[in-house]
């Protein structure tokens, strides 16, 4: 079994304008679901395309991710 692990992760939109910092333990499906949301206006990274993936971070614990 493969250790839990947590990401911190930013994504921008298609004009590198908008910036969206986010937390999880599936960074390819938080992905996935960013993309599906673009253009969803009650979202903020659907509200502003935010699915391009900037940097990434890995940590053992998620209140590390989370700082």
């Amino acid at each position: 079994m493969r250790p839990t692990q947590f990401f911190c992760y930013i994504t921008t939109n298609p004009t590198k304008t908008v910036l969206y910092v986010g937390a999880t333990n599936n960074l390819p499906q938080r992905l996935i679901e960013h993309y599906l949301n673009r253009g969803l206006k009650s979202t903020f990274a659907g509200r502003y395309n935010c699915h391009y993936l900037l940097y990434f971070e890995v940590f053992k614990k998620a209140s590390e991710a989370l700082t």
